[in-house]
């Protein structure tokens, strides 16, 4: 599989309490993403403010420079405590090497307290909700509009041409599990032009989900948005016909 990440980029990434991920990665390392990745959840679920006190201590921060002095593409990598166990999933969503090392940010009592991040669960419920779901906001993401408008599009259910609306049914107790889910990330990164939102479901976890869906096969992606309903069963190697069936209607 072609890696389909820019060599050199910084990438952010933003946990909710629940497990929601938002990320952006900027290849110009100019956006201001913390601020602009709060903004996307406060549009994804309508939230009355923006939810900076998940800022910093929820987040995760990946940077990829070319280092003149050794020649070679250098990585710095950073967690905060209450994002430590993900590790494994960023390794994947941002195609990273497996002795990739992780620094963990020192505990800021502030910002990775779990009993000061509780007093907003009242205020903010939605994300404290376990949808599973990673959300990238808008690739060309330049301003605070954009992010809206790229949040807005993730969340309508009518504009059918412009956002998509995935799962993704896997075994979590097989090998391959972490290996269809990279592949699946790389090829909607490769070949979707229009924001997308992927929930992963773990039938062995969620078997409700799998008779929702009628799922009896796995690996099955699924197109939940734009109607009709599309799915894919079995292997996913076939870049062209997933991304056929994908954008079809």
């Amino acid at each position: 599989m072609v890696n389909v990440l820019p060599n050199i980029f910084k990438a952010i990434a933003l946990f909710t309490p629940g497990g929601d991920l938002i990320y952006g990665i900027d290849t110009n390392k100019q956006a201001q993403w913390h601020s602009d990745l709060c903004l996307g959840l406060q549009k994804k679920w309508g939230l009355d403010d923006s939810p900076h006190f998940l800022v910093p201590g929820y987040s995760a921060t990946v940077e990829r420079w070319f280092n003149p002095q050794t020649q070679q593409i250098e990585t710095i990598a950073e967690v905060y405590p209450p994002t430590e166990r993900y590790i494994p999933l960023l390794q994947v969503l941002f195609n990273l090497e497996i002795n990739t090392t992780w620094h963990i940010a020192p505990w800021q009592e502030e910002h990775c307290n779990r009993a000061i991040i509780e007093t907003y669960k009242t205020h903010f419920p939605q994300l404290w909700e376990q949808r599973d779901l990673i959300i990238r906001l808008d690739r060309t993401v330049v301003n605070s509009d954009r992010v809206s408008q790229t949040a807005e599009l993730i969340e309508s259910d009518n504009n059918h041409s412009s956002s998509y609306v995935l799962r993704l049914f896997i075994s979590g107790d097989r090998p391959s599990a972490e290996q269809i889910l990279s592949s699946i990330h790389q090829l909607l990164e490769q070949g979707l032009d229009s924001p997308y939102t992927l929930k992963v479901i773990d039938i062995d976890k969620h078997p409700q989900q799998a008779a929702i869906h009628q799922i009896t096969v796995t690996p099955t992606l699924v197109r939940v948005l734009p109607k009709p309903v599309r799915r894919i069963v079995g292997k996913l190697d076939d870049i062209q016909r997933i991304l056929n069936i994908i954008s079809s209607f």
